[in-house]
């Protein structure tokens, strides 16, 4: 792993592989290294940059308000940082906002784009808003400046349980959510759901000129897949792609089928 001042915070980052540029954007809370097994594959045809986001594994954690575009704007930080002029980008969950808001405001500096288990907020979305609300056990009015409030080890835990559909998986990451956020910090955690919270890219989603893979599975109980399929019929350029009974976290769970997907798509001509 290697730092670089951005922002005015310290982002932490890793490149492996050689070829054409592809960022990984992780989760809300997660580490980067929870896409190792995308970096194992992706490494052997691509460049592959992943960062831990402000507020998440070895990154700083600022006290001030996060935006999912300030969190844009660290990435296109990194990249000029790292001289990459253009750049394939995927974006998980959160990380999909962050990916959908740079395609948005940088699309000169955007190659092909992958939006995974993510959406895009905004007034128009209120339903799928208040059920994703409701299934991690927020308030239905909740808003940024609740995040600060809530209990974030047992929302972690929660979350952790609802984005995997196999138990063993359930078991495992429950253990480690609790770590994730003693690492950070509860106000890291806190700080990215206040930006996740006040994402709103729905009425921008048109502006996308990239050629985007749109990825949902049918089994995420955290982020409904009706959100992928509005989301990839905003986009011109768009195209989705399901993974029978996928997790909000198939890219760890149906990672062979995550990764053909994404593969296929990024080499394709």
């Amino acid at each position: 792993m290697a730092t670089a001042f951005i922002n005015g915070i310290n982002i932490e980052f890793e490149i492996n592989g050689q070829g054409e540029s592809l960022i990984l954007l992780m989760g809300l809370g997660g580490e980067s290294r929870s896409l190792y097994r995308q970096v194992r594959e992706f490494k052997k045809k691509f460049q592959v940059v992943s960062l831990d986001n402000r507020g998440a594994g070895k990154s700083d954690t600022p006290d001030e308000s996060y935006t999912i575009k300030t969190m844009a704007d660290d990435t296109v930080g990194l990249m000029d940082f790292l001289e990459i002029d253009r750049t394939h980008i995927l974006g998980v969950s959160m990380g999909g906002m962050i990916a959908q808001e740079i395609a948005i405001r940088f699309p000169e500096r955007v190659n092909k784009l992958v939006l995974a288990s993510t959406y895009p907020g905004g007034e128009d979305m209120k339903e799928i808003t208040v059920n994703m609300r409701n299934a991690l056990g927020l308030e239905e009015d909740f808003s940024k400046d609740d995040a600060w409030d809530v209990d974030i080890e047992k929302f972690m835990s929660h979350v952790a349980s609802l984005s995997f559909n196999k138990r063993e998986y359930q078991m495992v990451f429950n253990a480690m959510s609790a770590g994730y956020v003693q690492k950070a910090g509860v106000d890291g955690f806190a700080g990215q759901l206040e930006a996740a919270s006040s994402c709103d890219t729905h009425t921008r989603l048109h502006e996308i000129q990239s050629p985007t893979l749109v990825l949902t599975g049918t089994g995420d109980r955290v982020v409904p897949m009706r959100s992928s399929e509005m989301i990839a019929g905003k986009i011109p350029y768009a195209s989705l792609e399901k993974i029978e009974g996928g997790s909000h976290a198939m890219y760890l769970e149906m990672s062979k089928a995550f990764n053909d997907k994404v593969l296929k798509f990024l080499i394709d001509k």
